[in-house]
C-alpha cells in the first residue's frame, strides 16, 4: 500500500505563461526525468511544429513557455513533451460509458508512468478545459467550456508510425472543437501514430466512438448509450485488435448491462470508482490498475472526479470555473493498494 497524490494546476492567460508556470511547478519533480527515460532524445521538431500550426498553433507557445519554465532547450522540450514520434506505448486500459446526459470513465495503468496532474486552464487563444495531464501538455481525457468531452482508449500498435499521440489529439480536440462533429472531422485529418478509440460526447446529446488507425478512421454512434473499451468494433478494423482482448471484451459486455439500470450521473460515477466494481482494477505492477475516474454531466456542467481508492471527490461546476471562480483544492489524495482480481 502506498500514498498516491495528484496535483491540481489552474491557470488563465496566455499559452506561453501557462507552459511557463507549469514548467516551474515541474522543476525538481520526477516528471521530466520520467519522460526523459521513455522518449527519444530528439525528434523532427519542424514536422511536429507544422502539425501544431495546422491543428493548435497556440500549443507551440505553451511548449516554448514550458521549455523556459524548466530551463531547458526548445529541442529537448519538444522531444520530452511534444507528443510526436513517441516510442510505442505499453498497453494501457480505459473504460467509458457515454449517455446523452453524462460521460464517465476509468483510466487504468501504472502510477510509475503517470504525470499526477489535473489541470484547469483558460488560454486566451483556445477554449477553457479541464482534464488529467499526460506527457505534461497532453490529456487522458477532459471537457471544455462548450461541453465537449473526450477520452482515449489504447487498442494496439498495429501499423505504428511517426505521428501525433492520442493524448495530444485529445488536447487539440478540447482546445479547438465545440461539438462531436467538429471533433470527428479533426480526427479524420490528423496524422495518427497508433490505433486508438476516442470516446466523445457533447452537450447536445451526441455521442460517438471514433476508431482510429494510422491509415483509417471509422465511427460508431448510438442515440443515447455507448460503450468504449480497448478494442475495435467496426469489422473493417478488427484485424488491428491485439490477439488477446478478453479483458476489454468483458468490460465492454459489463458496461452494456448498465444501460438497463438507468443510472444517474452520480450513481454511474460512484460505480466506476468503487474498488469492488468489476470496472476497478488493482494490478498496478501488471500495468492495469485504476488511477482515476472522470465524469461530466452536460445538464449542469458538473465534473465529478477522484483518484485511486480515495474518499475525496473533486466536484466542479465547470461553468463557474470558466466564469473566473477558481477551486480551492490543490491536491487529490488516494491510495495504491494491490490485490488479486
Amino acid at each position: 500500500m502506498s500514498d498516491f497524490t495528484v496535483n491540481i494546476f489552474q491557470h488563465r492567460g496566455s499559452s506561453y505563461q501557462t507552459g511557463f508556470n507549469l514548467g516551474q511547478q515541474l522543476t525538481g519533480s520526477r516528471v521530466p526525468q520520467m519522460f526523459e527515460n521513455i522518449t527519444r532524445p530528439a525528434i523532427d521538431a519542424g514536422n511536429m511544429k507544422e502539425i501544431y500550426r495546422i491543428f493548435a498553433p497556440h500549443m507551440i507557445d505553451e511548449l516554448e513557455g514550458l521549455a523556459d519554465g524548466l530551463n531547458i532547450s526548445w529541442k529537448k522540450a519538444v522531444a520530452l513533451f511534444g507528443g510526436y514520434n513517441v516510442p510505442r506505448p505499453p498497453a494501457l486500459g480505459c473504460s467509458a460509458m457515454l449517455t446523452d446526459s453524462y460521460y464517465v470513465r476509468n483510466y487504468d495503468f501504472t502510477p510509475d508512468l503517470y504525470d499526477g496532474y489535473f489541470s484547469l486552464i483558460q488560454p486566451k487563444a483556445a477554449f477553457a478545459s479541464a482534464g488529467y495531464n499526460l506527457q505534461v501538455i497532453g490529456r487522458h481525457e477532459g471537457v471544455n467550456q462548450h461541453g465537449l468531452v473526450a477520452g482515449l482508449h489504447f487498442v494496439s500498435n498495429s501499423g505504428y508510425t511517426t505521428g501525433i499521440s492520442a493524448w495530444m489529439a485529445i488536447r487539440m480536440l478540447l482546445d479547438t472543437c465545440a461539438t462531436a462533429s467538429e471533433a470527428i472531422n479533426m480526427l479524420k485529418e490528423m496524422p495518427h501514430a497508433a490505433c486508438y478509440n476516442f470516446s466523445i460526447g457533447d452537450k447536445h446529446g451526441n455521442t460517438v466512438v471514433v476508431e482510429v488507425t494510422p491509415d483509417n478512421v471509422e465511427t460508431r454512434c448510438a442515440p443515447s448509450f455507448l460503450k468504449c473499451t480497448n478494442h475495435f468494433q467496426n469489422k473493417s478494423l478488427q484485424h488491428k485488435n491485439r490477439p488477446v482482448i478478453n479483458n476489454s471484451v468483458d468490460r465492454h459486455t459489463y458496461i452494456k448491462t448498465m444501460d438497463e439500470k438507468h443510472l444517474m450521473h452520480e450513481e454511474a460515477f460512484e460505480h466506476f470508482r468503487d474498488k469492488t466494481s468489476p470496472l476497478f482494477y488493482t494490478d498496478y505492477d501488471g500495468l492495469f490498475g485504476t488511477l482515476h475516474t472522470f465524469s461530466y454531466s452536460y445538464k449542469n456542467a458538473r465534473i465529478l472526479t477522484s483518484i485511486a481508492q480515495s474518499d475525496q471527490v473533486l466536484d466542479i461546476h465547470f461553468d463557474n470555473w470558466v466564469a473566473g471562480n477558481n477551486i480551492s483544492e490543490e491536491q487529490l489524495q488516494g491510495i495504491i493498494k494491490q490485490s488479486s482480481k
